[in-house]
């Protein structure tokens, strides 16, 4: 393995150990800590030392080094904390983390921050007499001079390491302390080092780049009065005869248990999609496979068609088993929004208490990665205006501590995420001045929950004043668009005096669709499974015109839009009414019923982007492969039901086998 192949794995559990860090600073009770927390904080803080000292990386290991100790003392009870140096020990995070970026970046940190950081450090370390010798322990140079007569012996013994690697392992051993002797071996080196850092220090930094179980140190024990002055050639002389039966000698420092060695492994994101890629290619041809053997007689190819029907069976089982590699979990997201709810409520001079639920529930990847920014404004957006000011909320009776819940969950083929806050909830006249001023013509009779969605509108703001956090109007309305662009919709739920909810409903995944399968014409369309409600053949009393030519469908004293999907995707032919179906489909808050000619069934089909591969087509969210090798289309609910397929020329995609034509 090359050493750039280390360093990429230094970089991925760094920045593990810094999340982690993050975490227990942010939820750590500074009057009263846990001493889980802190034993968590410092043996993050302990691998990353050690980690950064391997690699050469001089201003990392110093700053974590003076971390640790400030924190060794707190666990040993030698230090108290409180709301200051919390906030100080995250704003050593950060410089930590750029620091880390500097040198992924192959360039050196900022020198002014790692000064700042050091220097506030050992202010504090100064604060309290009890700290003396973590000050003491700053200054390497007069640790490795004082104590070198009594920093303990310790015997490394490494195996299975090839002969080219020995030079460099032995060097950096020699960062940590003084090599007294080394032996080598047929498969590896003994090494007798005299350090003051402790097995697990070596330990931590030996196990960037070598197994677990090549590693195995012991500690040498010595009679107070016996001065190890020579080399020493053979291992066994290394342990000095003692006249009372000896200690019980330490055993192996293991640097990583098995559990969490051979419970995971590192994949490249792109090997991954590959994977997917590649199953989903499968699906097509087993869907192919499945619509020719239908066409065959049962009685001459029973074995031919058992075996379809197993390659069915079998091709769905590993289309679930690798889209579960795909997905992530919401903690992922989640975790981000400690530091920023506890940063914004700092400024904004408000306490805000942040609960997460659902962090389980998992979501695709490439979903998980673009929902952070929404949500990021949405989070921003209820503590700058939902969450009022601690002496509004005491006037009105509430806790001074506002409530900000993040949630997830899963609901059929969609998750749904929502934030929560218990604050002064949406202002309806106060929204619909504001649109009345921007030119909106709006009704006083329309309804509370189209009220809350004209926030999302463009340039939207009801703020009083532009802020650095909020109030320009620009976010809310990107907020739905990329959700929209997601395949999902937004909700919103208020209560003066009680606070807002808002609702993101989103698919699992992009890659693979459950869809309805219907007929126009001669053209197959798709529609997602999930917004479909349900189908009939409607009887001519359930038909009303409405202004034009528009109708509408009565079903149970309910008046629903009839969608006609021949005039709006201008397929060719006249429609029969007495042999047309209605499927009635609901998504993003709107209900409508569709006309089609014929249904075909329910089929899992693979996502195809159409706007990367042809153009954006009104109407249509993507395409996908049939069983026959020919293309359909998928139908977007939402924008299918705002088309005017009588007033505007659409242009018709043909697809075939053998391409696209316009």
């Amino acid at each position: 393995m090359d050493m750039n192949d280390f360093t990429e794995i230094f970089f991925t559990e760094a920045e593990e150990l810094l999340a982690e860090m993050e975490k227990h600073l942010l939820e750590i009770d500074a009057a009263s800590p846990n001493p889980e927390q802190v034993d968590a904080i410092f043996r993050a803080a302990h691998s990353l030392k050690g980690g950064a000292g391997t690699f050469g990386f001089n201003a990392l290991q110093e700053t974590t080094h003076l971390l640790e100790n400030l924190f060794d003392q707190v666990r040993a009870g030698e230090r108290s904390l409180n709301r200051t140096t919390v906030n100080l020990f995250l704003e050593c995070k950060d410089i930590m983390q750029a620091q880390l970026e500097a040198y992924q970046s192959s360039q050196e940190p900022d020198e002014a921050s790692y000064r700042y950081i050091c220097e506030a450090l050992r202010k504090i370390a100064l604060e309290d007499k009890h700290a003396q010798t973590a000050v003491e322990l700053q200054d390497k140079a007069a640790t490795q001079q004082g104590a070198a007569d009594g920093e303990p012996l310790l015997c490394v013994t490494l195996k299975k390491i090839p002969e080219s690697e020995r030079a460099m392992l032995q060097e950096e051993l020699s960062h940590m302390g003084e090599i007294v002797a080394t032996e080598k071996a047929d498969d590896g080196m003994v090494v007798q080092l005299r350090t003051s850092a402790s097995a697990d220090d070596i330990s931590a930094v030996l196990c960037f780049v070598l197994e677990e179980s090549q590693i195995l140190i012991e500690h040498v024990v010595q009679p107070a009065s016996v001065e190890v002055t020579s080399p020493v050639t053979d291992k066994a002389s290394v342990v000095a005869d003692h006249s009372e039966p000896p200690s019980r000698p330490a055993a192996p420092v293991p640097a990583r248990s098995n559990s969490q060695e051979s419970g995971s492994i590192r994949v490249a994101v792109s090997k991954v999609d590959q994977i997917i890629n590649q199953v989903g290619e499968l699906i097509i041809t087993q869907a192919m496979l499945s619509q020719l053997s239908k066409k065959l007689d049962p009685a001459s190819y029973d074995m031919l068609s058992s075996c379809v029907a197993q390659m069915e069976r079998n091709t769905r089982e590993l289309q679930s088993s690798v889209m579960s590699i795909r997905m992530m979990p919401m903690d992922y997201v989640f975790s981000r929004f400690p530091r920023l709810v506890h940063d914004l409520g700092s400024r904004l001079n408000k306490e805000v208490e942040l609960t997460l639920r659902g962090g389980s529930a998992e979501l695709d990847k490439s979903l998980i990665e673009r929902i952070i920014d929404p949500l990021t404004h949405l989070v921003r957006n209820s503590l700058d205006h939902g969450i009022e000011q601690k002496e509004e909320r005491a006037r009105k009776g509430k806790s001074v501590v506002g409530n900000l819940i993040l949630s997830a969950e899963h609901h059929g083929g969609n998750i749904i995420i929502e934030v929560t806050d218990d604050g002064a909830g949406l202002n309806r006249e106060k929204i619909l001045a504001k649109a009345r001023s921007q030119g909106m013509n709006i009704s006083d009779t329309l309804s509370d929950e189209d009220v809350w969605m004209l926030i999302f509108a463009a340039g939207f703001s009801t703020a009083e004043s532009v802020t650095d956090v909020s109030g320009r109007g620009v976010g809310m309305d990107v907020v739905r668009r990329n959700i929209m662009a997601m395949g999902g919709h937004v909700e919103v739920l208020s209560k003066p005096g009680e606070g807002t909810t808002i609702r993101i409903i989103l698919p699992l995944t992009l890659a693979i669709l459950d869809g309805m399968l219907v007929k126009v014409g001669q053209e197959i369309y798709v529609l997602p499974l999930g917004a479909v409600m349900e189908s009939l053949r409607p009887g001519e009393d359930m038909l009303c015109r409405f202004v034009g030519e528009e109708r509408l469908l009565q079903i149970r004293g309910e008046y629903l839009p009839l969608v006609m999907l021949r005039q709006r995707l201008s397929v060719p032919g006249e429609t029969a009414p007495e042999d047309g179906i209605v499927v009635i489909v609901q998504s993003a808050g709107c209900r409508y019923a569709l006309w089609v000619d014929q249904l075909i069934g329910q089929q899992q089909v693979v996502v195809k982007n159409l706007e990367q591969n042809y153009r954006k087509v009104p109407g249509v969210s993507a395409a996908t492969i049939l069983g026959d090798g020919s293309v359909a289309l998928i139908l977007d609910v939402v924008e299918l039901s705002t088309m005017n397929g009588q007033k505007e020329n659409h242009v018709r995609p043909t697809f075939g086998k053998q391409g696209v034509t316009a």
